[in-house]
């Protein structure tokens, strides 16, 4: 058993109405040289959550922290012109919160991150932080 510390959110950097699996980020993925799709889950347009590599296997979403983290992504990303913008529905929104309270219950105080506080990419499209500010763990948790 790995001891995790972080989730760490994604993009699949595509436009909104674009609808991506784990089967297509799993060929991207393999391009990539990786085993399978980096990501532990995919959250989808409609909410659906979407298991990618199990949980308890390392991930391949973020160089340098995969050794303690769950990775997970939301489809969308980007606009139509490929630039990036928080694409994330309620739906999506939802989803992320259940889950962190789902992963929170079974592996005890995980903080929440986005993949652009550990490098210089735009992902997840918009500041973790301070979007999901209330999921902050208190010095007590």
């Amino acid at each position: 058993m790995r001891e995790l510390n972080r989730v760490i959110l994604h993009c699949t950097a595509t436009p909104k109405e674009m609808r991506v699996d784990v089967n297509t980020l799993t060929v991207w993925h393999q391009a990539r040289g990786f085993s399978t799709c980096g990501y532990h889950y995919l959250l989808h347009q409609d909410g659906e959550c979407e298991i990618g590599r199990p949980v308890l296997q390392k991930g391949a979403h973020t160089k340098g922290y995969n050794f303690d983290s769950i990775g997970v992504a939301y489809c969308g990303g980007v606009d139509k012109d490929n630039r990036p913008k928080d694409t994330m529905t309620i739906k999506q929104e939802i989803a992320f919160l259940r889950l962190v309270d789902s992963l929170r219950v079974v592996f005890g105080p995980l903080t929440i991150h986005g993949h652009n506080e550990f490098s210089n990419k735009a992902c997840p499209s918009f500041d973790v932080q301070q979007k999901f500010e209330f999921l902050k763990l208190k010095n007590n948790d």
